[in-house]
């Protein structure tokens, strides 16, 4: 597991602005809201879910059962996965499995079904933290998943968790995937089993500013995640 494609990123200059962490469960906004504070901020963008729904497509392809710990973590470390960021200040990293950009079976009802089972695994969060964290490191990057702020990088400059109502969040996941989307039942059990893991559970970091999104449009979201931006650049030393 790699990040690759960085050409001139790996300069120490790369790290000179700010980290943006937005956490929150699934269907809070957070793909949405990220992606647009990267755009506007000139930041690059990082799901971390992606990595982890990337490699419980390659523990389903190979036939190993994600309820087994055991077996995922034994065959997680044999994955190809790689992390590929094209060049410049911004930009969205990109997942490759076995050298393939994974493509919309990631959001498949069979990776939905499998994927908090795969994340919860010691040994993989172990594996994709560290695969995060070489990218996070350099800087000048928004990044959205459950455990950013908390494990991934505590030190972020800027500390989000978007939440929003079960319905809502049900919701915005079957607008999201024409109808296709998932439950409210069933986001709860990934609640449940996000929340309830040993190994970095779902929640907000201490001093992350918490926004509940249920009434609020994407804009304002994005608009209040900017100010705080804003300030933690005019925070940075010179």
């Amino acid at each position: 597991m790699r990040v690759v494609g960085l050409g001139g990123d790996e300069s120490p200059e790369g790290a000179l602005d700010v980290v943006v962490a937005i956490d929150g469960p699934a269907g809070s906004g957070k793909s949405t809201v990220a992606r647009r504070v990267a755009e506007r901020a000139g930041l690059r963008y990082l799901d971390t879910g992606a990595t982890y729904r990337a490699l419980t497509l390659a523990l389903l392809r190979r036939g190993v059962p994600p309820e087994d710990p055991r077996a995922v973590a034994d065959a997680a470390k044999a994955v190809d996965l790689t992390l590929e960021l094209a060049p410049g200040d911004a930009g969205t990293a990109r997942v490759l499995l076995d050298g393939v950009p994974a493509g919309p079976e990631l959001r498949s009802p069979e990776v939905n079904g499998a994927v908090s089972a795969v994340a919860a695994v010691p040994a993989v969060r172990e594996l994709l933290v560290a695969l995060q964290r070489s990218l996070v490191g350099l800087g000048g990057i928004v990044v959205e998943g459950r455990d950013i702020g908390t494990v991934v990088w505590p030190g972020a400059d800027v500390k989000v968790f978007l939440t929003a109502s079960d319905d809502e969040r049900a919701r915005r996941r079957t607008s999201d995937h024409g109808g296709g989307g998932e439950s409210a039942s069933s986001l709860a059990r990934r609640d449940r089993l996000d929340t309830g893991r040993a190994a970095s559970p779902t929640r907000a970091a201490e001093d992350a500013v918490v926004i509940d999104s249920t009434d609020r449009t994407v804009g304002q979201v994005v608009d209040e995640i900017l100010r705080l931006v804003k300030a933690a650049r005019a925070r940075r030393p010179r």
